[in-house]
């Protein structure tokens, strides 16, 4: 690890720490994509796993809906890990060269969802058998890319929750798929001393970035502030999944 490596981890990480703070979620997403452009997916998202399970544990217990969560979410929590162990050999086996491909895709995916302000219905009664389809896909997505926003998010938007509890519900759920795939990258061999330095500079730029986007939320449009930020994932996602098509 370089110092201007280093450095280049830092700022990304305060960027990720930022829009977390600000909206709640994307501090894997935002981190592991910038991360993509100079080195692959994998190494991203073995630098990305603490400050993602760190900052995820305490936005978990800030709020009073936990019991109700895990009440709900559990088959998709179950599922997720599931699909998650089922694939632990996509991010460093023979397909890891398209890891950056659908990663570009499953951001551009996820931006133009949110672009769109597309919205799906479950119902209470359909919720535990499609929760646990959808944890399947995203824990194999997941597997693959270290994302773990598609096809989670637009569940957990579809089961009707209030603002404060999804945003509980996200620190719950990616706790729990994030712990998942440390056993993937730990049994991979992908989390090692090498890590630490990079690790530990990026959770304390990603609180930074937090403290700083939960001070500017309550002074910015908030809703203006997520179109920019999905034009950019969109941006980043056509970016990476070109780049990886041409170099094939």
């Amino acid at each position: 690890m370089t110092t201007s490596l280093l450095i280049a981890i830092a700022g990304v990480f305060l960027l990720a720490g930022f829009v977390k703070g600000v909206i709640g979620l994307g501090l894997p997403t935002v981190a592991i994509g910038l991360l993509a452009t100079t080195m692959p997916p994998s190494q991203a998202v073995a630098i990305v796993i603490v400050p993602a399970i760190v900052t995820n544990i305490w936005q978990t217990f800030v709020g009073p809906y936990l019991r109700d969560i895990v009440r709900r979410l559990w088959p998709l929590m179950i599922g997720t890990c599931l699909g998650i162990w089922s694939g632990s050999g996509l991010m460093t086996g023979p397909y890891a060269r398209f890891g950056a491909m659908v990663l570009g895709v499953l951001l551009v995916i996820y931006a133009v969802i949110g672009l769109r302000k597309l919205r799906f219905t479950v119902t209470r009664a359909h919720e535990p058998w499609v929760g646990g389809v959808v944890g399947v896909l995203t824990g194999l997505v997941s597997a693959a890319t270290g994302v773990q926003v598609i096809p989670s998010m637009p569940f957990m938007q579809a089961i009707g929750m209030d603002k404060d509890e999804l945003v509980q519900a996200l620190g719950v759920f990616f706790t729990t798929a994030t712990i998942a795939l440390a056993f993937n990258l730990s049994s991979a061999g992908l989390l090692t001393v090498s890590v630490a330095l990079p690790g530990l500079v990026a959770l304390v730029a990603a609180f930074a970035g937090m403290m700083l986007g939960q001070t500017v939320r309550g002074l910015m449009n908030a809703e203006t502030f997520r179109r920019w930020f999905l034009i950019a994932l969109l941006l980043l996602g056509i970016y990476l999944g070109g780049n990886a098509a041409l170099a094939r």
